[in-house]
């Protein structure tokens, strides 16, 4: 498939621009890439998880607790035993086919057996789009495991390549198996259901989820029980480690098995009783939800519990400021600060500052794509036109520090003239050895009124924000010449608006993610204001349906009154 230029950038993902083996940048997909998107593809067994919570190990960090093979090895090694706990406090359990994984998609044992039992049972036209929702999602969840179904959907159905990990997909049969679950236990609990039918679909149902667990006991030899990360382990010093932990592996596979099964026996003999009349509506009601909740209840207490929760105080202050901190703080003005030690990924930085740092499922493309091409790289230009004034280091003692850019571009600037380009990969290549305050680098062949200009700026020429909102910017501009100004902020064509003295004014994209607005000469008020139109029209729906039905409710009480009218006057 021929490669394509990007229409518009943020409609890309992370994975979109890759490199050539010559250097250069290629674009992939209109979307997020087949390789990005099934990355969490479960697992085609795994999907036994369904009915056995730890099958295939549960999470990427499970507490094994003392009664663990690799508690024991530890101590024996000499290790604390306060230090072994903690270190199997957040073992690598989960051995699946995915990069991480905080727990299994676990929808009940008991609830899979009255899932199982309303194939049998249920009767309405209800149970085939049940059937056929929780098939076709545990299907599509495969992802690259099933990639003849996956690669369809990605490639004709709109928005589908939009999606970051197939596996989420998972919540539609999270809804249609307890639903159908619900309808297996009315038809058991209905008085026109014949007793006979009752017994046998229970008998069928119990045989073959009792069945299935037999057979993964059976067929419990065919796995490895090797995680993806057990070579790791062993840089530890500590080489039986994985050998360790596979054995707790497969103890957990056991445990959790008899377990699902321990619970759809007792469901199965209690249905049974009732069934032949020994147990009450209500207590059966009572006991079957009761071992539900227990259930459930057991499991989700392995991944949430009284240490997922903090104070209200430490929630409304989660960072305590640094020196580092403290020091920046100082400064009134309105920049960016990258901390250094702090890692791509972390918020805290933004927690006192504004920041080019941090973790979204859904980041801006643009922004991926200068931290895969340039900031990772150290290219100070780019951090110069992100208007990146202070960097934060780590001395030899771990104590972080301040260090000022004076380089830094600052929140505006007036640029003598534009490099012209006609490709993504063209713009994006150009801030290797771009001097971002002097020039600024187009692609035309997304802005194609964009003509060739070379300025002179006065020595007099300035632009300085004057007011900082998340929605509205403002600027004061007084240069002798027209000229074209960038702007710190990053490109959004479909919700800002640019405006000089009031009047809406066209602007344009350059160095791959910032804006750009031509001023005319002398002084000026510019203004960006972010204004959806998506959210302009969705308040005219919402005002529009409120009034509607505040008309519906008005016309519904006087029919009542006029109702009651008639019926008293007759």
């Amino acid at each position: 498939m021929a490669t394509k230029e990007y229409a518009d950038w943020s409609t890309r993902g992370k994975s979109e621009l890759t490199i050539n083996p010559d250097g250069s940048a290629k674009d992939n997909t209109g979307g997020l890439s087949k390789e990005y998107i099934t990355q969490w593809s479960y697992g085609v067994t795994e999907s036994f998880n369904l009915f056995v919570p730890r099958l295939f190990g549960g999470a990427s960090q499970e507490n094994l607790g003392e009664d663990s093979k690799s508690f024991n090895y530890l101590v024996d090694k000499g290790l604390p035993r306060s230090s072994a706990l903690d270190f199997v406090s957040g073992i690598p359990l989960y051995w699946g086919q995915q990069p991480i994984t905080s727990g299994p998609a676990y929808i009940g044992a008991i609830v899979f057996f009255l899932f199982i039992l309303g194939l049998f049972l249920v009767k309405s036209k209800h149970k085939w789009w049940l059937v056929v929702g929780t098939i076709l999602s545990l299907v599509l969840s495969w992802g690259k495991n099933f990639s003849t179904l996956t690669d369809f959907m990605i490639d004709y159905f709109p928005l589908y390549d939009k999606f970051r990990a197939v596996s989420s997909i998972q919540v539609i049969l999270e809804l249609c198996v307890p639903i159908l679950a619900i309808l297996a236990l009315k038809k058991m609990f209905s008085t026109k259901v014949d007793v006979s039918a009752k017994l046998s679909s229970l008998k069928y149902a119990a045989g073959v989820v009792l069945g299935l667990g037999v057979l993964l006991f059976v067929f419990k030899g065919m796995f490895d029980f090797i995680g993806p990360g057990d070579d790791r382990l062993r840089m530890t010093g500590l080489e039986e480690l994985p050998e360790m932990l596979r054995l707790d592996r497969k103890a957990v596979y056991t445990s959790d098995l008899l377990r699902s099964m321990t619970y759809v026996l007792i469901t199965s003999v209690l249905l049974w009783f009732y069934i032949k009349g020994k147990l009450k509506t209500n207590l059966m009601v009572l006991t079957i939800g009761l071992l539900i909740v227990f259930d459930l209840v057991g499991v989700n207490l392995r991944y949430v519990n009284e240490d997922s929760f903090v104070s209200k105080r430490r929630m409304l202050e989660p960072f305590q400021p640094t020196a580092a901190d403290k020091q920046i703080l100082e400064d009134d003005g309105v920049f960016r600060v990258f901390d250094q030690t702090d890692g791509f990924d972390s918020a805290k930085t933004a927690y006192f500052h504004q920041s080019i740092t941090g973790y979204h499922a859904a980041k801006p493309a643009g922004m991926q794509d200068l931290f895969d091409f340039h900031i990772y790289n150290g290219n100070l230009s780019v951090f110069n036109m992100l208007n990146v004034k202070y960097l934060v280091r780590q001395d030899e003692e771990g104590n972080s520090f301040p260090i000022e850019n004076p380089n830094a571009n600052g929140n505006a600037w007036f640029v003598e003239n534009l490099k012209q380009v006609n490709s993504a990969n063209a713009e994006i290549q150009a801030l290797d050895s771009l001097n971002t305050k002097v020039t600024a680098v187009v692609n035309t062949n997304d802005f194609k009124n964009i003509n060739r200009y070379n300025y002179q700026i006065d020595s007099t020429a300035s632009i300085s924000l004057i007011d900082y909102k998340p929605n509205h910017l403002s600027y004061t501009t007084n240069n002798p010449n027209a000229g074209v100004a960038v702007f710190s902020e990053m490109y959004y064509g479909n919700g800002w608006n640019a405006y000089i003295d009031g009047e809406l004014t066209d602007h344009f994209r350059v160095n791959y993610v910032l804006r750009a607005l031509k001023v005319p000469e002398g002084k000026h008020k510019v203004e960006f204001k972010f204004e959806p139109k998506v959210v302009e029209q969705g308040s005219k729906i919402t005002l529009a349906s409120t009034l509607l039905l505040g008309l519906i409710l008005l016309g519904g009480i006087g029919f009542s009154f006029w109702k009651g009218k008639k019926e008293d006057k007759s």
